[in-house]
């Protein structure tokens, strides 16, 4: 992967992001972000993603993709073997895979872009986002990309189609919810992050150390909260907290 890399990359849009060196959810938030200061152009919102994403890849138009951008017979020979491990599908978590899936979906990508002229499209593995001023052009948009996924990538959409009004529901995506100018956390992040900081509290008052693990969770969620709007919630859950993180560090 580290000769097929540079090869790879070339082949991908920018407005993909997931297990991509240099790219990931905050990049995806930050180019989402921008792109609703259009606001007309972005009024609506396409949200699709691929049923069984990984299982229903077909191995032999994955080995024609490979094909296209790698022309050394013995590489070829190892990437068949790799995809052939297993019976159907490519399995999920390993690294082949994860760059196998981006791969899958290049030329899928490439047509929205160039053929559909879809400005304002995003993806994030399989799941995808295109925002556009009709909802008309959308709706049409939506029965085409599975017409193209089932005819030339053996993929099916599911089925529970969204087209809607960006702002007024707001788009979630990447852990968080995009209203305009107004970024929050996804509903069941900022749920379970209430949840295990006040369960921390109460542990630490009761006389208890914090624990490595509880002290990762406070600044993985930290994290989450920095690139969004939710003061209050960090001033609630999580400073608080920081009498207890201090004796911690010290203690380290």
């Amino acid at each position: 992967m580290q000769i097929l890399e540079p090869i790879l990359i070339k082949t991908l849009i920018y407005d993909t992001y997931s297990a991509l060196p240099g790219r990931g959810p905050h990049l995806a938030w930050k180019r989402i972000n921008k792109a609703m200061y259009h606001k007309n152009d972005t009024k609506y919102c396409l949200k699709i993603d691929i049923h069984k994403y990984y299982p229903s890849i077909s191995h032999d138009i994955l080995k024609q993709i490979y094909r296209r951008k790698i022309k050394d017979n013995d590489v070829l020979w190892l990437i068949d073997e790799i995809i052939d491990s297993v019976p159907s599908g490519i399995p999920i978590g390993n690294y082949f895979s994860q760059w196998s899936g981006n791969l899958y979906l290049s030329g899928f990508d490439h047509w929205c872009k160039e053929e559909k002229k879809c400005r304002f499209y995003f993806r994030y593995m399989d799941d995808i986002v295109i925002f556009h001023k009709s909802k008309r052009f959308l709706h049409q948009l939506d029965d085409e990309i599975r017409e193209y996924l089932a005819r030339n990538l053996k993929l099916r959409v599911k089925s529970d189609r969204q087209v809607f009004k960006t702002r007024s529901r707001g788009l979630d995506y990447v852990g968080y919810r995009f209203f305009d100018e107004n970024i929050l956390l996804r509903k069941s992040t900022a749920k379970t992050l209430k949840t295990k900081m006040t369960k921390i509290k109460k542990t630490c008052e009761s006389g208890l150390d914090l624990t490595l693990n509880e002290y990762c969770s406070i600044n993985s969620y930290r994290g989450w909260i920095k690139w969004c709007n939710h003061h209050k919630l960090e001033q609630k859950y999580i400073k608080p907290l920081q009498p207890f993180i201090n004796n911690y560090q010290m203690e380290v």
